[in-house]
């Protein structure tokens, strides 16, 4: 049995069944994905070898996921985009930058929830001002550009001496340019959904 604090141990056999070492009951992806909904935490660990696969793991619950019908939640520019950063210079700075704006968004989500559960009741008037937390996300997502663009500057490699091709750097900003405005579609389209939840 795990100490109270720690993460609870999942097996995983060569069978692929799942076993929680914390029950000591068979388990299932979906009973995983409960268990992160319900914030416990736990690592997978292979059974024979003892490595730890809990990246892959949640990876597949989340293909699971994506895979039901009106689930999805990863636009497809976004995942392209994402595809298109492996390998790439930026792939170091993408799962900081992705972990910081899913903590940021969760705690603008929380305030959000709060203030609609205090506005129940109230007259229209006072349902109007309820925008506010709609503003501080849409604050969060123009700091977390911001964020990914310094990150950008960053790692992006200055031209130097008469090696590097001048015509190449329009080009080159062009491309970065695109991407960045296609994240920034990535994230309206995240927004308007967070408006259609709302």
């Amino acid at each position: 049995m795990p100490a109270k604090n720690d993460p609870v141990v999942i097996k995983k056999y060569a069978n692929r069944r799942l076993y929680n070492t914390g029950t000591s009951t068979y388990v299932t992806l979906e009973d995983l994905a409960g268990m992160v909904k319900r914030g416990e935490e736990f690592t997978v660990q292979d059974a024979k070898s003892g490595e730890d696969i809990t990246h892959p793991v949640l990876t597949q619950i989340i293909f699971e996921l994506e895979n039901k019908e009106g689930q999805n939640m990863l636009p497809i520019p976004f995942l392209r985009q994402l595809i298109a950063f492996y390998g790439d210079q930026m792939q170091m700075v993408v799962p900081s930058f992705l972990e910081q704006s899913m903590i940021a968004f969760a705690k603008e989500q929380e305030r959000f929830r709060e203030q609609m559960n205090s506005a129940m009741g109230k007259d229209p008037m006072e349902m109007m001002q309820m925008s506010a937390p709609m503003k501080a996300i849409e604050e969060q997502t123009r700091r977390n550009i911001e964020m990914f663009q310094n990150a950008m500057r960053m790692f992006t490699p200055f031209p130097t001496g008469p090696q590097a091709a001048p015509a190449e750097t329009p080009r080159k900003d062009q491309e970065k340019s695109d991407e960045l405005s296609e994240l920034k579609q990535q994230i309206a389209a995240m927004q308007r959904k967070i408006d259609s939840i709302g």
